[in-house]
């Protein structure tokens, strides 16, 4: 290679490593594995030293990924957050290892070997025993400013007890466990929303949000690694970290001292298979010299330190033959295209399916019926395909065709702007939407109908029974008794179970009524901001847009929904059979009633809260003989302000010059500061 073609493949090589670094680090959507991504940076670092007239200074090898994000505040860290150098092989660990001993003098050093957690890297200040600052990776030198959003997550402390430094930072990593993964995907399929590739992923993408009460009920956890500063009690890594211990931080109990290579490699070898059983994700092992002296000593490269290093696992990977791809439409008419794989046995369990998400992916990975194809659980709860085997491609093979019209009714579908995935538009005609629906409006987290299932509720469409949600409470004893899975206790059981769902509250109800892209959360936040479904269902854009976690893209979807005939008619029907409609009013003159402060106030509260919740901010306003009110008008009295709330409501409060106070300001009014 000369240098003018060197020249033309380090240029190549450095659009490729940006357009990976943001897709990682910014979109949360990485295109490839580590590994793969480590070989490019490896050619690229080797060619640049092969030709180092072709250099710059900002060259991806010179920097770390960014996370940055424009929504937030960015810090600059005291001390800089590198990446860790990836190693794949015996070979290269002992290589690692020998570097170690010539900088030394050949001296021994203790290692410690820890879990690499697949999450997101955080760093934690602390000052006096409180926890003051909390910032992402971002460049390396500078991160994001999530302090609200970490105070969310409960293994982390905000005041510190024992013997602690007055003021120091310590590092980390923030993750998901695969159960609320788990959890969570379900919730974002439901909704019609894109999931998520794996947990590293929703952790990122959560610990950004702008609303921390969100991030609080996605039940994030962190494990800490790394204590920085000055005038640090003990002078080795694992000493530091046995402190912090006692200081309160969640420290992993697998972190272990390793007296030379041989144990260092029967610890890789150990939780090669012993991670599968942990309950989050781990992709390696990390090296550490522990003597803080000794680390020192060997000091750092522009992106990495030279005293660690981290053993990458490689994702478990099996090849299969490709059957069939199944084309499975959504409650909300998103089409996820599913392949049929010959049963492979990989991660301890017996693959059959794997999602291909969307049109995009298959063109990527140019997949064709008959291929055999490669399939992941690395880093992943649901498996994947991640290539194709291109050797034992049958020749007279055809690209996959994604369908043009719904699988279910035949309806063109449709791919809106912005949008990844094709969808049926026939909302209220398409029978596996119509009965997804149904299926939803009955599930545990929404209307929560004992008794009733997927089958059950395809009978009672098969039969003409039901149609949509509001038809299940016109439902009779002896229809339900014509039904193969019915008798007459189960029918009665069922019955009952659709009569208690009229207690259910509003916010359920409004979940349960499937909008698309509003779920639990959200569903909650609207019916507390406008307190009843007509206060709702009369609201512009502009109006939704106030509430928080409500961007356009929700509030297009809410005034979309009740704009059309068949979802006014479903509305009017679910109120005429007694379901909530609205929030309950706060009883002032309830027996929780512990003062007369806010008597004849009518108090408006927007925004998010680091004390206490919105609902029992609202409980304690009623309590103290307050009235909540969803909007802002000349009658009202207070606006308690929280975090982010809409600049459109603070405007208008001013000017009618409302009287305006913070969380803190409401403790001390009410003698509650402690």
């Amino acid at each position: 290679m000369d240098s003018n073609q060197a020249k033309a493949r380090i240029a190549a090589l450095r659009a490729e490593i940006n357009r990976h670094n943001h897709l990682y680090y910014v979109e949360a959507t990485p295109a490839i594995g580590d590994y793969e991504f480590d070989q490019l940076l490896r050619e690229l670092a080797l060619l640049e030293s092969q030709f180092p007239e072709h250099d710059s200074p900002n060259s991806p090898t010179r920097r770390v990924g960014s996370d940055l994000s424009s929504q937030f505040v960015q810090v600059r860290h005291q001390h800089p957050m590198l990446s860790l150098a990836n190693v794949y092989s015996e070979q290269e660990l002992g290589e690692f290892d020998t570097r170690i001993r010539k900088a030394l003098g050949d001296s021994a050093p203790l290692y410690i070997c820890e879990l690499k957690f697949d999450g997101v890297a955080i760093g934690l200040t602390y000052h006096h025993g409180q926890l003051v600052r909390a910032v992402t990776r971002g460049d390396g030198t500078a991160g994001d400013d999530v302090t609200a959003n970490v105070r969310t997550i409960r293994t982390i402390p905000l005041s510190l007890h024992g013997d602690y430094p007055d003021e120091f930072e310590i590092r980390g990593e923030i993750f998901m466990p695969q159960s609320v993964f788990a959890e969570l995907n379900a919730r974002r399929l439901d909704e019609g929303e894109t999931p998520f590739a794996n947990p590293r992923n929703a952790a990122a993408g959560t610990l950004k949000l702008q609303s921390s009460s969100e991030v609080a009920r996605r039940h994030l956890d962190c494990y800490l690694y790394h204590v920085l500063g000055g005038g640090l009690p003990q002078r080795g890594h694992f000493e530091l970290c046995q402190a912090a211990k006692g200081w309160g931080f969640k420290i992993s109990e697998q972190m272990t001292p390793c007296r030379n290579l041989n144990e260092v490699r029967q610890f890789i070898a150990r939780w090669e298979t012993e991670r599968k059983h942990l309950p989050y994700d781990t992709d390696g092992v990390v090296i550490k010299v522990n003597d803080l002296a000794q680390q020192q000593a060997l000091g750092l490269t522009a992106k990495t330190p030279r005293w660690a290093v981290a053993y990458k696992y490689k994702p478990e990977r099996a090849c299969t033959p490709l059957l069939s791809v199944d084309f499975q439409v959504g409650r909300t008419g998103a089409i996820t295209p599913v392949a049929n794989l010959q049963p492979v046995r990989l991660a301890g369990t017996t693959v059959k399916r794997a999602s291909l998400h969307n049109a995009d992916q298959i063109v990527l990975l140019d997949i064709r019926q008959g291929d055999w194809v490669y399939v992941e659980k690395g880093g992943e709860i649901i498996p994947k395909i991640v290539g194709v085997e291109p050797t034992k491609r049958p020749p007279s093979s055809q690209p996959l065709a994604f369908p043009k019209r719904c699988p279910d009714c035949g309806t063109p579908l449709v791919r809106p702007e912005g949008e990844a995935r094709h969808f049926c538009p026939n909302l209220y005609g398409c029978p596996t939407q119509l009965m997804g629906k149904v299926e939803h409006f009955i599930g545990r987290r929404a209307l929560n109908i004992d008794g009733l299932g997927q089958e059950t509720v395809a009978l009672l469409f098969a039969h003409g029974l039901v149609g949509n949600a509001a038809d299940l409470y016109s439902l009779r004893r002896e229809q339900l008794m014509m039904l193969e899975r019915f008798a007459a206790k189960s029918a009665d059981n069922a019955l009952a179970s659709i009569e208690a769902s009229k207690r259910v509250p509003f916010y359920r109800v409004l979940y349960g009524i499937g909008i698309r892209y509003v779920g639990e959360s959200t569903a909650r936040s609207l019916a507390e901001h406008f307190g009843s479904m007509e206060a709702m269902a009369s609201a512009s854009v502009e109006q939704l847009m106030q509430v928080p976690d409500v961007g356009e893209r929700i509030a297009q979807s809410v005034v979309q929904f009740f704009a059309h005939p068949n979802n006014q008619a479903l509305v009017r029907t679910l109120a005429e059979a007694g379901l909530q409609m609205r929030m309950p009013e706060p009883d002032a003159n309830s027996s929780t009633k512990t003062s007369n402060e806010l008597k004849g106030l009518s108090v408006v509260v927007s925004g998010t809260f680091s004390r206490i919740s919105r609902d029992e901010l609202k409980q304690l306003i009623a309590q103290h003989g307050g009235r909540c009110v969803s909007g802002i008008s000349s009658s009202t009295s207070m606006l308690v302000a929280g975090d982010r709330m809409g600049p459109a409501k603070l405007q208008k409060a001013t000017q009618l010059g409302i009287r305006i106070v913070s969380e803190d300001e409401l403790f001390a009014l009410l003698g509650q500061d402690g």
